[in-house]
């Protein structure tokens, strides 16, 4: 019996550890059920710092709207165009075929000058001689004169930081006239090539040939990289014995606005400006019916136009052109830059 008694006694003292432990375990599954349950409700800050919000504090999420397929395939895509500079500071070569040395020089020449910063370069690539400074394919025989390294020189001025200006003389081309008078020289009223004051001799603008030949020159020279084509000597003689000129019964101002219409439709392809020279008179007297110009038919189909002035004389043409079309820009050409010059300039070298 005595043994009995000390066993039930052992046994009362595991009975209550048991409870005791019991109870531990169902604090810490609660306690780690609760820990899960408030994962739920704690947020972090800008700062990473942890924040308990409890159900009845937290702010319901604004559902995120379904995006539509459909609107996807109407979004407006705006591709912005490089933008052509507000005022040109142009700096001109000589005429001549381009070299590298020629190119430098040019530069050099220009960056010493007392002038604006230059962003914008001009060379000849075809002069009122008739000589073309570039190979191009298209050319009449005979009159294309390069250097060694021309293309190259012509690459540099192309690849260059400067807005490139090509200069193209157009109809005065005695290579052209004479060597086909029938479909592109102008004639006398004899039937022969016509010889102007100085000597030398014109495209006829009247004849579709004549006239298709400068487009193709224009579409090698845009196909080189320049940025904008500079015409010169636009239009019909106004030295020599003008009444001995065979007109070919043509509307002389017409014959220039069809050249001009032409040439646009032949460069649309490409992304370059066009640009004419024109004498001051016209600008300020409006035409020319002599040479066939007229400023009103010519401002609307070029972005610029150029003209030999004084400082002094810039804001009535550039009043002229913007009264003819408000797109176009007027450029004075000047021998030499001042402080008293305003607007857009080129300066042309000393012997061109």
């Amino acid at each position: 019996m005595g043994g009995t008694k000390g066993y039930r006694s052992y046994r009362g003292r595991g009975s209550k550890g048991k409870a005791a432990l019991a109870a531990v375990l169902v604090l810490v599954i609660l306690a780690a059920l609760g820990f899960l349950w408030a994962q739920e409700y704690i947020v972090y800050d800008e700062n990473g710092q942890a924040h308990f919000t409890p159900p009845w504090q937290a702010q319901e999420t604004p559902p995120v709207p379904e995006e539509d397929p459909q609107e996807d395939q109407n979004v407006e895509i705006i591709v912005q165009e490089p933008e052509k500079p507000e005022e040109l500071a142009a700096f001109s070569a000589a005429a001549a075929p381009l070299t590298q040395a020629a190119w430098q020089e040019a530069w050099t020449g220009a960056t010493v000058m007392s002038a604006p910063a230059y962003n914008a370069a001009a060379v000849t690539l075809k002069d009122g001689t008739g000589h073309i400074y570039f190979a191009a394919a298209g050319a009449e025989a005979g009159s294309v004169t390069t250097a060694e390294d021309t293309a190259e020189a012509l690459t540099e001025v192309t690849e260059s930081s400067f807005h490139s200006i090509a200069r193209m003389s157009c109809f005065l081309d005695p290579i052209a006239a004479k060597a086909d008078v029938e479909n592109m020289g102008l004639k006398n009223t004899g039937g022969y090539i016509y010889y102007d004051g100085n000597d030398l001799n014109w495209l006829d603008p009247s004849k579709p040939a004549a006239r298709q030949y400068l487009c193709g020159l224009a579409q090698e020279i845009a196909a080189l990289g320049f940025d904008e084509i500079l015409l010169t000597d636009v239009g019909y003689p106004t030295t020599g014995p003008l009444d001995k000129i065979d007109y070919n019964g043509a509307d002389r101002a017409e014959s220039i606005r069809a050249f001009l219409e032409e040439l646009k439709t032949a460069l649309a392809e490409y992304e370059v400006e066009l640009s004419i020279e024109l004498p001051a008179e016209v600008l300020t007297s409006g035409r020319d019916n002599t040479a066939g110009l007229v400023l009103a038919d010519i401002a609307p189909l070029v972005d610029r136009i150029c003209a030999a002035a004084t400082a002094d004389q810039i804001p009535a043409l550039e009043a002229a052109v913007t009264a003819a079309s408000e797109t176009t820009d007027f450029v004075a050409e000047l021998a030499a830059y001042g402080p008293d010059v305003t607007g857009s300039c080129l300066i042309l070298p000393e012997q061109s």
